[in-house]
């Protein structure tokens, strides 16, 4: 046994240091644009006013949420316009649960 940890002690280490980094990245990276809130962009609505109107469901500062909104949309500097369909980083699936309760409290 020591000698195969003497003979490949830096391969295994290697191995396993790929495979916590992809456990790590399977956790962070988002798996799929589809379970995100896709949402019709309103007049004169700006990434900076819908980042405030959703607040309490992303949990992301406004810089954060330009930012996400920016890169899986692919624009750049607040160029959206009236009737832009944006994805924003709100789970889908928990708004869905969130109206049906709502519905159900009247």
């Amino acid at each position: 046994m020591k000698k195969l940890w003497r003979n490949y002690s830096y391969a295994i280490i290697l191995v396993a240091l790929c495979m916590v980094s992809l456990v790590v990245i399977k956790i962070n990276v988002p798996s799929s644009p589809s379970h995100y809130m896709t949402i019709t962009v309103s007049a004169g609505q700006s990434l900076w006013e819908i980042s405030q109107k959703y607040e309490e469901q992303h949990g992301l500062s406004e810089i954060e949420f330009i930012k996400w909104v920016e890169k899986y949309n692919g624009i750049s500097g607040d160029n959206i316009f009236t009737g832009d369909n944006i994805i924003i980083p709100i789970d889908a699936r928990k708004m869905e649960v969130k109206e049906v309760q709502n519905l159900a409290s009247y």
